[in-house]
């Protein structure tokens, strides 16, 4: 049986159980439930604290879970990302009073030197330090909130997830430098073992849910002589279905194309003379 770690609470929680849901597995009805058994697929998931979860993956407890990219590196687990996931986006910097952060953001990293900085996540400041060979006069590790570090006077910076920059800003604070980590979630994996066939069917299962979100199924009719036109506007993954009509000289075309691109693409194929076009969306798809 797969054994599976997702979210129990934040901001990657219902992401992740919607997102397997959508994948065809069963889902916790509340909350405080910790562990599910999904006989259908031979699936167990455990609901942990995302701070976790890559421990467990890493020790080889369990076979994969999802969390944030920010937390599987601070962890320092021997955990491994094998898919991403587009949930939960966000960017980790450091951050200053707005003098100091000016006058770091002229100097580069290396202005660090010999600064104290605070963070909930020390294992990614320790590997960026490390990485740029700059030595800290202390890391002050922080559960929670770091905002109100350097105004307590504990850290003279501090590194943090920044999502919005607002609470930075209430805080009276100023991100500088170029970001240390871009985050998002992630499925994990134990780092070097094998994929089993498990493991794999879970993979191309949330491949298919991030497709399915991110494409839309486009059908519409046009003349025959309009076709090449068309199908450059929708090429589709592999090639767009074209099917002749009753009345002759009109073919259906159907397509996959971007969510995003949907309407911009509408507008072409109407302008080169397609009709009666269509959009669905998709619920599930393998490739």
């Amino acid at each position: 049986m797969l054994r599976i770690a997702v979210p129990n609470k934040g901001s990657l929680s219902e992401p992740a159980s919607a997102m397997l849901h959508e994948a065809g597995y069963r889902q916790r009805k509340h909350s405080k439930e910790l562990v599910l058994t999904d006989p259908d697929n031979n699936v167990e998931f455990f609901f942990l604290r995302p701070r976790d979860i890559a421990i467990y993956v890493g020790s080889g407890r369990l076979d994969a879970g999802i969390t944030g990219r920010d937390l599987l590196m601070d962890s320092g687990a021997e955990a491994e990302e094998i898919l991403q996931l587009g949930l939960a986006p966000a960017t980790f910097r450091y951050a200053a009073p707005a003098t100091l952060a000016r006058e770091l953001a002229g100097q580069g990293k290396k202005g660090l030197a010999g600064l104290r900085v605070a963070s909930s996540y020390i294992g990614i400041v320790e590997r960026d330090f490390a990485d740029n060979g700059i030595e800290a006069a202390a890391l002050v590790k922080l559960d929670g909130a770091v905002e109100t570090a350097i105004q307590l006077g504990v850290a003279d910076v501090i590194a943090d997830v920044v999502e919005t920059g607002t609470t930075l800003a209430q805080a009276g604070l100023e991100v500088f430098g170029e970001p240390i980590l871009r985050s998002e979630a992630v499925l994990i994996r134990r780092a070097g073992a094998e994929i089993s066939p498990a493991l794999e069917q879970l993979v191309r299962r949330l491949q298919g849910v991030l497709v399915a979100r991110s494409y839309v199924m486009m059908d519409y009719d046009i003349r025959v002589e309009r076709v090449e036109a068309a199908v450059t506007l929708t090429p589709g993954l592999e090639s767009p279905t074209v099917s002749p009509l009753h009345n002759e000289g009109w073919v259906a075309v159907r397509a996959m194309v971007p969510r995003k691109n949907a309407q911009q693409i509408m507008d072409d194929l109407w302008e080169i003379g397609a009709r009666a076009i269509l959009v669905t969306g998709i619920h599930a798809c393998r490739l």
